[in-house]
């Protein structure tokens, strides 16, 4: 089945160079050039993942991705000039899949698609995961490695479950903050790189190189490559 791909970008040269790349690979483009057309042409069409420019010239992206998040729970990846560390982890806070700043590279555009789509597919339903040798039980509590069970907390466990769950997607402190520990922690980015550290030393294979539990400096942390 074609993926239906939702552009919204002002820029008709981005939008011309993301259908005819995207058209190339398979899937089907629909555009928008303001933020209200976006929000009534994904309303209608829904698509598979919507790419979203945050200079908008009607409202701000940052507003429409709020907007879209009432609703619209597929993936949804930011395209912007705004590279700041801030514009980055406001967006991840509000409910974006990823963030890529322009000018872009048509492999990585690719990659994050496809990424953020296999995400989509069932990852939230799932009830274990396989990462190479470490196998999640999400049912039963259970983590194996190579298969011989490790003895993870409570906590090491909710967090690594939460990880798991969005495997490619980057969490911001904040939002893993929030998920494990309730809203009175979410100043404590300290105390989540403890429990990080903790879980590395468990999972990885060597801790100082770690392969599975990325950190996305200054903004939070990325499970799997």
């Amino acid at each position: 089945m074609t993926e239906t791909l939702l552009i919204i970008d002002d820029e008709i040269q981005i939008r011309r160079l993301l259908e005819i790349t995207l058209t190339a690979h398979g899937y089907k483009i629909i555009k928008a050039g303001d933020g209200k057309e976006g929000m009534l042409v994904a309303a209608s069409h829904q698509p598979s993942c919507i790419i979203l420019d945050l200079g908008l010239p009607d409202t701000d992206g940052l507003e429409v991705l709020k907007k879209l998040r009432t609703w619209y729970q597929k993936p949804i990846i930011i395209l912007s000039v705004r590279n700041s560390e801030e514009d980055v982890i406001k967006a991840l806070d509000n409910g974006a899949n990823d963030y890529l700043t322009k000018p872009f590279r048509t492999g990585e555009m690719l990659a994050r698609i496809r990424s953020a789509l296999r995400q989509n597919k069932g990852d939230e339903q799932a009830t274990s995961f396989v990462f190479n040798d470490l196998d999640i039980d999400i049912v039963n509590h259970i983590v194996r490695r190579q298969n011989k069970i490790l003895k993870l907390t409570s906590t090491e466990f909710n967090l690594l479950a939460l990880l798991a769950k969005n495997a490619g997607r980057v969490l911001t402190h904040q939002y893993i903050l929030k998920e494990i520990w309730g809203y009175s922690y979410l100043e404590q980015t300290q105390y989540l790189r403890v429990f990080v550290a903790q879980l590395r030393k468990k999972i990885e294979e060597d801790p100082s190189k770690p392969r599975l539990l990325i950190t996305e400096s200054g903004i939070g942390y990325r499970f799997g490559n």
